[in-house]
C-alpha cells in the first residue's frame, strides 16, 4: 500500500508541475509584488467608507459554491407590474491608488485566472477576498446600481450611487435553484425579472450559447476529475441582472460621449449562410424569419445532430473586443450576441476594465466631471485587456489539456463513444435523430482547441472533432465520419507533459 501512495503521490506531484509550467509558459505568475501586497494592505487599513447608508437594503449573493472573491450582490422587489432591481458592485476603485504599485500590476495582469491548481488573482486576497468582497454580515463599500424594468423586460436606469451596503446572505447556484423550486418569494421575483428579460433579449435579436460548461473539480490524492455542468435555471436570471447592468452602463457612456464598450461585430453573410447550410443538413433548419437566439433556444442538445448544430454556432460570433472612445460614437457599438451596446462594469474583482467603468458611470450618471485618470487610461485598456486575455485563455487552454491527458493516461487501448461536432455534413436529407446518453450532452466545452491541443491526430483520413460521453473530454480524432453521429473511438496515447492524446475513430454506429 505504501508503495501504491508513493507513485499516486509521484503522479500528483508530476500533474501539479505540469499545470503550474503552463501557467508559467503564459506568463502568470502566483507570487506578487512586495511594494504592491503593501499598497493592498494600506489601503484597506485606510479605506474611507461611502457616506451614503444603503445597508437597510437585504442584499444577497449568488455564485458558484465556494467562492469568496464576491464582485455583485442583489436585491429586487415589485413595482408598478414590474421590478426595481438594486445591484451592488464591490468598490475596488476604493482600495487601488491610482499610479502605485498595486494599479501597475492590476494593469499588467488584467484579470483572474482560475486554473486547477487555483486561482491566480487579479488583486491580492486582502482585497479580493477580504475587504472587497461582499461577505455576508459585513459592512462593504459598493457602486449600487438601481434599475427599473417594466413587465415587458425593457428598463430605465434610476440611479447609481455609492454607497456603504450590506449582505445578508451568501448563496451558492444549488441553494438558490433549491429555494426557487420551493417558492421563496425573491428567487421567483428573480425568476420572473429573468423570463421578461429574455423575452426582451428576443425582441432585440440577442442570443445565448447553450452548451454546457466544463468543471476541473480536485479529487483525494492531488489529482482531478472533469464534470460537465449545465446552468441551471437561476443561474440564467441572476446573469441577466449583469446583463442588464453592462447594457445600462453602455447607454450611460454613449449618452455622455465618452466610454469603453465590448463590441462584437454581426456575423458576415456568408458565415451566417453556411450555418444554415448546416443546419439543413442535420436536420434541424433555421428557418427564414427566425431570430437566432429563438433558434438556438430551441434546440435539444441531448441529440447528436442538434449537439453539432450548437457547436457550429459557437463559431458564429466572433472578434470580440473593447472600444475606446471620446466625443463621437463608436461606428459599430454592439456586442452582436448581447444585440445592444454592452460594457463591462460588474466584476472589478475579477476584471481590470471594470475598476475604470465603473468610476466613469457614477460621474455621468450624477454630473461629476470624470476623473482624470480615468480619461487618460481608457485608450490604453483595450490592448492590455487583449494581451491578458490571451495569457489567460492560453493558460486556461493548457491546464484542460493537461487533465484531460492526466485523466486518460491510464486508458490507453480502450474504447470510447463519442458524438462528432465537427466532422462531414451529410450530403442530404435529414439525418437519423438517435438519443444518446444524458452526458452526451454534457460532454463538450466551448472553448475551442488549437493545433497544439489534445488529440490532434493527422491521420491518413484527416480527422473530426469529437466530444467523449465519459469523460467528458472535447479532443480531434483520427479518420472520418458525418457531424451528429456517435462513433466508437480507440485511445492510442495520453501523454501528460505534452498534454496531448491521439484518439482514432474505429467504428461509427
Amino acid at each position: 500500500m505504501r508503495h501504491a501512495y508513493l507513485r499516486l503521490s509521484e503522479a500528483a506531484t508530476a500533474l501539479r508541475d505540469s499545470l503550474e509550467a503552463a501557467a508559467a509558459a503564459s506568463g502568470l505568475s502566483t507570487e506578487y509584488p512586495e511594494a504592491a501586497l503593501r499598497e493592498a494592505l494600506d489601503a484597506v487599513r485606510s479605506y474611507a467608507p461611502p457616506e451614503l447608508d444603503l445597508t437597510h437594503l437585504p442584499f444577497i449573493t449568488i455564485d458558484p459554491e465556494g467562492s469568496t472573491d464576491l464582485d455583485q450582490a442583489l436585491w429586487l422587489e415589485p413595482e408598478g407590474g414590474g421590478w426595481r432591481v438594486h445591484y451592488a458592485i464591490a468598490d475596488v476603485p476604493g482600495f487601488v491608488p491610482v499610479g502605485g504599485a498595486l494599479d501597475a500590476e492590476t494593469r499588467h495582469r488584467g484579470e483572474t485566472a482560475y486554473l486547477p491548481q487555483g486561482r491566480i488573482p487579479l488583486h491580492p486576497e486582502a482585497i479580493s477576498e477580504g475587504a472587497g468582497s461582499l461577505l455576508p454580515g459585513q459592512e462593504r463599500g459598493a457602486y449600487v446600481w438601481e434599475m427599473l424594468v417594466n413587465a415587458d423586460g425593457t428598463s430605465t436606469l434610476a440611479g447609481l450611487h455609492h454607497a456603504r451596503v450590506m449582505s445578508r446572505e451568501q448563496l451558492s447556484y444549488p441553494q438558490a435553484q433549491g429555494r426557487l423550486e420551493a417558492g421563496d418569494p425573491l428567487m421567483r421575483l428573480l425568476h420572473a425579472f429573468g423570463e421578461a428579460r429574455r423575452a426582451d433579449e428576443s425582441r432585440r435579436g440577442g442570443a445565448n450559447l447553450g452548451l454546457p460548461e466544463q468543471e476541473i473539480v480536485p479529487v483525494e490524492g492531488g489529482g482531478y476529475a472533469l464534470h460537465a455542468r449545465v446552468p441551471l435555471p437561476i443561474e440564467e436570471d441572476n446573469a441577466q441582472v449583469s446583463l442588464l447592468t453592462g447594457i445600462s452602463a453602455a447607454r450611460l457612456m454613449l449618452g455622455a460621449g465618452q466610454g469603453l464598450l465590448r463590441t462584437m461585430p454581426a456575423p458576415d453573410p456568408e458565415a451566417e449562410e453556411r450555418f444554415r447550410r448546416v443546419s439543413v443538413q442535420l436536420g434541424h433548419p433555421w428557418a427564414a424569419g427566425t431570430a437566432y437566439g429563438d433558434y438556438l433556444r430551441s434546440l435539444d442538445v441531448t441529440k447528436p445532430q442538434q449537439l453539432a448544430i450548437m457547436h457550429a454556432a459557437a463559431g458564429l460570433f466572433r472578434g470580440a473586443s473593447y472600444t475606446a472612445f471620446a466625443g463621437e460614437a463608436p461606428a459599430q457599438p454592439l456586442q452582436a450576441a448581447v444585440a445592444a451596446p454592452y460594457a463591462h462594469v460588474t466584476a472589478p474583482l475579477r476584471r481590470l476594465v471594470d475598476r475604470f467603468g465603473l468610476v466613469l458611470c457614477h460621474a455621468q450618471a450624477n454630473g461629476l466631471e470624470v476623473p482624470g485618470w480615468v480619461s487618460e487610461a481608457l485608450p490604453t485598456l483595450p490592448e492590455a485587456m487583449k494581451a491578458a486575455g490571451s495569457a489567460v485563455s492560453s493558460a486556461e487552454r493548457r491546464s484542460l489539456d493537461i487533465v484531460e491527458a492526466s485523466l486518460l493516461a491510464a486508458r490507453v487501448g480502450e474504447r470510447f463513444e463519442a458524438v462528432v461536432i465537427e466532422g462531414r455534413l451529410p450530403a442530404s436529407g435529414a439525418p437519423r435523430q438517435a438519443a444518446i446518453p444524458a452526458q452526451a450532452a454534457t460532454a463538450a466545452r466551448p472553448t475551442a482547441q488549437g493545433s497544439g491541443g489534445n488529440g490532434n491526430g493527422n491521420g491518413n483520413g484527416g480527422s473530426v472533432k469529437v466530444a467523449l460521453l465519459d469523460p467528458p473530454v472535447e479532443a480531434r480524432a483520427e479518420g472520418g465520419s458525418e457531424s451528429g453521429t456517435v462513433v466508437t473511438l480507440e485511445l492510442l496515447s495520453a501523454d501528460v507533459q505534452a498534454a496531448q492524446i491521439r484518439l482514432r475513430v474505429v467504428q461509427p454506429n
